[in-house]
């Protein structure tokens, strides 16, 4: 059969998106990580899939790593989600302001404002600062929090210099994380309201330009430890800057957590299956 599919990306993360409101397609995992694949398919950090929604909202958000695992959230696709639905409706109408959409870690709300989209966030969860994890060759704090998908935060001297792929790895796997493993990011403070991150995304094993909840997790994590304030800048190896708000409801607690950057469509197509 043929799939037709769009490509979009949210600060350099790339993602396939379908259309599947009337459920009519069926990926399995291998399918997906084939579409994914750079060299042998498509290619993208993941994939987006919209569906018909079930309590309430707008629609359903389904989203799918490389590996072609579903996974429960990822901020940059949900802008792009947020971008793409907004065009869903009639071509002679204007897009409205705003999207909602289930997803495994809850109902989100997309904003567009002016060419950036804001999604506002799931609230954080199992906060865990200085874990006591360490791996080989590598001694800065290594912190934890679930901004919809774990992820693991360090804060180190040099971006530039890291071994990302090695650190991200073992980070990734460690035991600590079991079962399911954690995303792992590395952070440098530029500025008190302004930090720089690289990511290691679980599910697609490697670096990728951008990831959505790892850039909330760094965020929140440099409030925690510097006490710098709402909102927080940050650049990205995809080379934007994004926007991390959040309202502190208590001493290691947030409210009203938000992404605010671009989402942009590059190009569709079909592509047998």
């Amino acid at each position: 059969m043929l799939l037709h599919f769009y490509k979009m990306n949210g600060a350099g993360n790339d993602f396939i998106v379908i259309d599947n409101r009337d459920l009519s397609i069926s990926l399995d995992g291998d399918t997906i990580a084939a579409l994914c694949d750079r060299h042998r398919g498509i290619g993208a950090d993941g994939l987006l899939a919209v569906e018909p929604a079930e309590k309430g909202a707008d629609y359903k958000f389904r989203y799918y790593n490389a590996d072609g695992g579903e996974a429960e959230m990822c901020g940059n696709g949900a802008r792009c989600f947020g971008f793409f639905t907004s065009h869903l409706g009639d071509e002679e109408e204007a897009p409205p302001s705003s999207v909602s959409f289930e997803t495994i870690a809850g109902t989100l709300t997309a904003e567009l404002i002016d060419e950036h989209v804001r999604i506002a966030m799931s609230e954080p969860k199992d906060l865990e600062l200085k874990t006591g994890v360490r791996i080989e060759n590598f001694h800065d704090d290594i912190h934890s929090l679930n901004t919809g998908v774990p992820h693991a935060v360090t804060f180190v001297e040099d971006l530039e210099k890291l071994d990302i792929v090695t650190h991200g790895r073992a980070i990734r796997n460690h035991p600590y994380f079991a079962p399911n493993g954690t995303n792992a990011n590395f952070a440098h403070a530029i500025a008190p309201d302004h930090i720089a991150i690289r990511t290691y995304e679980r599910g697609v094993e490697g670096e990728t330009l951008a990831c959505g909840t790892g850039m909330v997790a760094c965020a929140l994590v440099h409030n925690l430890l510097t006490g710098a304030e709402s909102p927080i800048k940050v650049d990205v190896e995809g080379g934007d800057t994004l926007s991390i708000g959040f309202e502190k409801t208590g001493e290691t607690t947030f409210a009203n957590v938000t992404l605010t950057g671009p989402a942009d469509f590059v190009f569709e197509g079909e592509i047998e299956i």
